[in-house]
């Protein structure tokens, strides 16, 4: 054996599925959306809230289909009121990524 340098670490991209698209993508790409341990649901930006996360794709398609099925409801493990969707996709349309 010999010393030598060895092989730099390549670090891998957290997966997370999207509950709308139900694509696989990296963490990092997806939107986070929290129910927090008061039962609030919020868009969480930086990643770290605590509570129970689902991901999304930064679109309204997504969320919506999220919505419509109630795929965001049992991620979360709460119904998700009309209001809190309308709510997080204006949050998404003023942030939303291209």
């Amino acid at each position: 054996m010999s010393k030598g340098k060895s092989q730099p670490k390549v670090r891998k991209s957290p997966q997370r599925t999207c509950v709308g698209c139900r694509e696989v993508k990296s963490k990092w790409d997806l939107v986070r959306i929290v129910r927090t341990p008061e039962g609030v649901v919020e868009i969480d930006p930086t990643g770290k809230l605590s509570g129970r996360g689902a991901y999304i794709c930064p679109s309204s398609r997504c969320l919506n289909l999220a919505a419509k099925d109630k795929r965001l409801d049992k991620a979360l493990g709460v119904a998700v009121p009309d209001e809190v969707v309308e709510r997080l996709a204006e949050s998404l349309q003023r942030n939303e990524r291209l």
